[in-house]
């Protein structure tokens, strides 16, 4: 199959962290942040539910923003920058659409020959001092359907497929886009159940023979 545009989740799909879940880490709160992060992603229970909670536990500063910027290129999934390569090569509309905070993917979207403009995902606010000052709460990427909406407002630059690792991410068939499941990272069941294709390879390679 072919497809116009192609849009891609960041968190366990282009890198192999969870960005929340690393930063909790980094604080002390990894286990508590973790299984917050599970219930989302496995649908048990709404994004909106947890994603406020996780942020104002663990206060990420600039200057933790800064460091997992750097953990989600440093894990970078395998084949990811092979594969945006062809892919842009080919003049394919790529784009990033993320639950995750936008100043943290930057940095690997621009390694990847993105545009900021094709990074959708939650924008993070720090005070002056650069502490933690709050987060984009109207952003449709902080609540369940989110993707959905950003599939939607990108659907008329033509046909459109959406790749990811979770639940959010099978979303953006209620947008009209054709859903690869990648668990190559993480292997969950109801993305299995749900996605119109599915691939356990730990290469993202392998999701290019049903994009383009």
């Amino acid at each position: 199959m072919s497809f116009d545009v192609i849009c891609f989740d960041c968190d366990s799909t282009l890198s192999k962290i969870e960005g929340i879940d690393e930063l909790a880490r980094r604080v002390g709160m990894a286990e508590a942040m973790s299984k917050l992060t599970d219930l989302a992603m496995n649908g048990t229970v709404p994004l909106q539910d947890v994603y406020g909670r996780r942020l104002s536990a663990i206060q990420p500063d600039s200057a933790s923003i800064d460091w997992v910027a750097q953990l989600y290129i440093s894990e970078i999934v395998d084949g990811v920058k092979e594969l945006f390569n062809i892919l842009l090569a080919q003049g394919k509309t790529v784009h990033i659409i993320s639950g995750g905070l936008r100043q943290a993917i930057l940095p690997l979207a621009v390694f990847l020959g993105l545009q900021e403009g094709h990074v959708h995902a939650v924008d993070v606010y720090f005070n002056d001092d650069g502490s933690y000052r709050g987060f984009d709460e109207a952003s449709p990427l902080a609540r369940a359907g989110g993707k959905a909406e950003v599939v939607g407002g990108l659907k008329g630059n033509g046909s459109i497929v959406m790749v990811g690792d979770g639940k959010t991410d099978m979303e953006a068939k209620l947008a009209g886009a054709y859903v690869v499941g990648f668990g190559g990272v993480a292997d969950r069941a109801i993305v299995r159940e749900q996605a119109d294709v599915y691939t356990v390879e730990s290469s993202l390679m392998a999701v290019l023979p049903y994009i383009s």
